[in-house]
């Protein structure tokens, strides 16, 4: 499998208007700031979505967003084995906001912290845990050395367990009715 095409955010603002731009976050972190347009479809739901972003590719290009690159990368990588060209975000949209490019915010919604904002607190909180428990029971010190072993395989293999497992909680998660609209606007 190739490489998935990438492009920088200034040459995307150049191009924005031949994009149909589809962010992979969870819903908080797409209420919390998306670029404008943008049409969220957790990275998680990417396979329900598959005949929607066939048809919105068949239309124009797909350029996949998340707050780094490193989950629109991996959606583009799924789009790629479905034969659905699409372009990655290079540093996401934490890089466009960065340089000055407009961010649309739902300013109705409870923003959910970003997810790897969400895995620092919650490994942090574990290994505390871990090393707390230490003190009167021994055997609880190997939850620390979990997660610090945990951490550095999702470093070495660019993937994060924790970070899938705490997009499942319920603030994470998109409301079904949301989900459906955006799939019906994208297959259209």
């Amino acid at each position: 499998m190739s490489t998935p095409a990438a492009i920088h955010p200034a040459q995307a603002a150049e191009r924005l208007p031949r994009y149909t731009i589809v962010d992979v976050r969870t819903p908080g972190e797409y209420a919390a700031g998306h670029i404008p347009g943008a049409h969220n479809v957790p990275l998680g739901h990417l396979h329900a979505a598959l005949p929607a972003l066939e048809a919105a590719a068949a239309r124009g290009e797909l350029l996949m967003v998340c707050a780094s690159g490193n989950r629109s990368a991996t959606a583009c990588e799924q789009l790629a084995a479905a034969d659905v060209p699409a372009t990655t975000l290079t540093g996401g949209t934490t890089a466009w906001a960065g340089q000055g490019h407009p961010v649309q915010r739902d300013e109705t919604a409870k923003a959910a912290w970003p997810m790897e904002r969400q895995v620092r607190l919650a490994a942090g909180a574990l290994v505390m845990a871990g090393l707390a428990l230490g003190t009167r029971y021994r055997p609880a010190r190997w939850l620390s050395a979990a997660i610090g072993g945990g951490l550095v395989f999702s470093a070495a293999t660019n993937t994060c367990g924790m970070a899938a497992l705490l997009a499942k909680l319920p603030h994470n998660q998109p409301r079904t009715t949301d989900l459906n609209a955006t799939l019906e606007t994208l297959g259209q």
